[in-house]
């Protein structure tokens, strides 16, 4: 490892402690590599827009980007939510079930974890905390344990990203978050179901089942989003970036036509913000692409996939060792960092212990999701506490319990790849 590397790493985690962009400083940092390496610094160019232009897989990114912003419009949100009240809201502890379902739902039209809270999310802590019927805290953070399921469910744009660094398929990549994403959702809603026991919370008004039909037509269009989605890619009708595209035109024409929920305005203003979302993504994904160029030109995973191949690590403490570390680095930088810059340095050593791609994809994706509600850090913390004004130590004294489950739930899948490859393996995978 260079002396240049050494120093524009170490430049790049200063400008970012600092409070520079994410983006910026991984340019900077190359830049300075670059000068002092003696190299040519129109490199930088020519690896983002390779990298950017060169990669059909991300049309995607946007494309569920804008295929969110508009099932998110007006009354699909409320058709959709009430149908979960009638589902689950009859329990103990209703709401706070609703509020996993509804995750589990809008899971399958998203593909992010920060949408579904800021979102859906803020939605469902507003009526959990109407008439005290629970803790602020609380409400918001199971919002963000629940938001976790976003990005595991497919569409999944963290997904997307693995399968543009390690080429594996998307396909398969959304088939193994299927069962994982439903593991989680079962695992907090067996621990509320226990908490609303154990704290006695409020029991919701109860929808007479003879409602329940009529409910479920009015959202069911809604819902058949993700079946559109799914049966597109998997039944060879579409690959996963043209039905990005149909998911998109589907969501306009339900929002805009079946339920009429979307004005001129309101398109004009869903778009404008779904290229914001993308710009941002884009700047990271091409500065990834630079920083990535300087990593394989220090030969950075060839040196790491030795020296772990030297210790005769078995796959599963491996697995284990590279998820304890990524839990720390998840606390201070976001998703698409880590999956564009520091997977990549792992990928050669998953291939040398035989490790599948798909099960370690899905894993780490889980956990950077989780990395998300770790405190101080997390982002979703940060997004929920600007979107309701619940005090952030509030969020924190509650979300430990969570990041508990979500952590043994991740264990769990480490220890049982099956979890996550037996659906893939049932569509054909190896």
């Amino acid at each position: 490892m260079s002396t240049s590397f050494l120093l524009a790493v170490g430049g790049f985690f200063i400008m970012a402690g600092g409070g520079l962009p994410i983006a910026f400083a991984m340019f900077a940092a190359a830049i300075a590599y670059l000068f002092m390496s003696g190299q040519d610094v129109g490199l930088i160019a020519e690896q983002s827009l390779n990298g950017l232009f060169g990669s059909f897989v991300l049309l995607a990114v946007p494309l569920f980007i804008l295929a969110a912003n508009f099932m998110n419009a007006g009354t699909v949100t409320d058709r959709l939510l009430t149908f979960c009240v009638a589902l689950v809201g009859r329990f103990r502890g209703g709401l706070a079930q609703v509020n996993v379902v509804a995750s589990l739902i809008f899971s399958g039209m998203s593909g992010s974890a920060i949408a579904d809270a800021a979102g859906i999310g803020r939605i469902i802590i507003d009526m959990m905390r109407k008439d005290g019927r629970y803790p602020a805290g609380y409400a918001a953070a199971l919002t963000a344990a629940s938001s976790v399921i976003g990005p595991v469910i497919p569409p999944s744009i963290p997904m997307v990203l693995y399968a543009l660094i390690s080429g594996s398929s998307i396909g398969y990549l959304f088939l193994g978050g299927i069962v994982p994403g439903l593991l989680i959702g079962a695992t907090l809603m067996v621990f509320n179901a226990w908490t609303a026991r154990r704290r006695n919370f409020h029991t919701d008004e109860v929808v007479p089942l003879k409602a329940l039909p009529v409910i479920t037509f009015r959202a069911f269009p809604a819902l058949m989003l993700p079946v559109i989605l799914l049966a597109g890619i998997y039944g060879g009708v579409t690959t996963p970036t043209e039905a990005a595209a149909v998911a998109a035109a589907y969501a306009l024409l339900l929002a805009a036509f079946v339920y009429r929920a979307m004005s001129w305005r309101q398109f004009h203003e869903l778009v404008l913000g779904s290229a914001r979302s993308t710009a941002v993504i884009g700047m990271i994904i091409a500065a990834a692409l630079v920083f990535n160029y300087l990593v394989a030109s220090e030969n950075i995973p060839g040196i790491v996939a030795e020296s772990l191949a030297g210790l005769d690590i078995p796959p599963v403490l491996f697995l284990i060792a590279v998820n304890l570390l990524f839990l720390a680095l998840g606390c201070l930088f976001d998703a698409t960092t880590l999956l564009l810059v520091v997977v990549p340095l792992f990928l050669p050593t998953v291939a040398a212990l035989g490790i599948d791609p798909v099960h370690f994809g899905v894993v780490i994706v889980i956990n950077i999701m989780v990395g998300l509600i770790t405190p101080p850090y997390g982002v979703l913390l940060f997004v929920i506490n600007a979107v309701t004004d619940i005090p952030l130590k509030d969020i924190i004294r509650e979300i430990w319990p969570f990041m508990g489950v979500l952590l043994a739930a991740l264990l769990v899948m480490i220890l049982f790849p099956q979890i996550v490859l037996f659906l893939p393996e049932l569509f054909g995978y190896r």
